[in-house]
């Protein structure tokens, strides 16, 4: 059974999560922590990602974001495959590190931005982590309400634009987020065990399902392609991403402590992006 496929567009906007394999704890110190911020601010440099809100619990994470570009997959791929770089430098460890791949809520920004920054800015209250949410640390929210500067990554004013009022914003969203009763739409829609792909109302839905309609049968990757890069192709502009030479992706290292991520990028489209066969991927065992 083929996995459904993302809804990607320009001006996109996305309630992000993911969780540790076997609930596992993924941030473990402040240093995982503020490593994980870094990918975070790094996605936004890169992919052009706009975050609007996040907060960071132990074995899980959630990230309000929208896609001017249109490259949610690339972000969040690049953001889990990094971070998971970082988490095993620090832990001394290797392998996977969250459950499976993010999921990923397309939400009608209108109606629902404001709620959602809510309901995320609640998340260590409602697990009784903290007596105030604006004692978390690893929140957006203490720099929504003026209690820390906020990142200069993070965009606060299309959240801001969508209070009652227009003065005193931090105030105002402070006296919202701290009443903790969310619209009964969002309450419905997260009390299910399995969440929907959209959360929107029906309008929505239909926009959304006549502008991106998914085909029953999920499509070959090369044929939503046109054509199939080469492992050639895929090799430069690897090597011109890392700013490193093409022979080093064809060098295999062996030992626990050599590292070269590059190459790892390298295999990973080479099977993903190129469709290649295992026999040509064996080229750059």
């Amino acid at each position: 059974m083929s996995r459904p496929q993302r809804i990607e567009f320009e001006g996109a906007y996305y309630h992000v999560m993911n969780r540790g394999r076997g609930r596992e704890d993924i941030f473990r110190s402040p240093e995982h922590f503020d490593a994980f911020l870094g990918v975070l601010s790094d996605a936004v440099q890169r992919f052009g990602l706009v975050v609007h809100a996040y907060c960071l619990m132990t074995n899980h994470y959630h990230i309000l974001v929208s896609t001017p570009q249109g490259n949610l997959q690339r972000a969040m791929r690049h953001i889990g495959g990094v971070y998971t770089q970082h988490y095993n430098r620090l832990q001394n460890t290797d392998g996977s590190l969250f459950k499976g791949r993010y999921k990923a809520i397309l939400i009608d920004s209108d109606e629902y931005l404001l709620h959602l920054s809510k309901y995320i800015h609640n998340n260590p209250l409602e697990a009784k982590m903290v007596e105030s949410l604006a004692n978390y640390r690893w929140s957006s929210y203490p720099s929504y309400i003026g209690k820390v500067k906020a990142q200069s990554w993070l965009t606060r004013a299309e959240v801001y634009d969508q209070l009652s009022g227009k003065r005193a914003k931090q105030k105002h969203y402070r006296t919202y987020v701290e009443d903790q009763n969310l619209s009964a739409e969002v309450s419905a829609f997260y009390s299910k065990q399995r969440f929907a792909q959209i959360l929107g109302a029906d309008d929505f839905k239909e926009m959304i399902a006549a502008q991106h309609a998914e085909p029953s049968i999920e499509v070959p990757r090369n044929d939503r392609l046109g054509v199939k890069p080469s492992i050639e192709k895929i090799v430069a502009m690897v090597a011109q991403d890392y700013n490193c030479d093409e022979a080093s992706l064809l060098v295999v290292q062996r030992g626990r402590g050599l590292k070269n991520f590059p190459r790892k990028v390298a295999m990973y489209l080479v099977q993903r992006i190129g469709d290649c066969k295992l026999t040509e991927i064996a080229l750059l065992q």
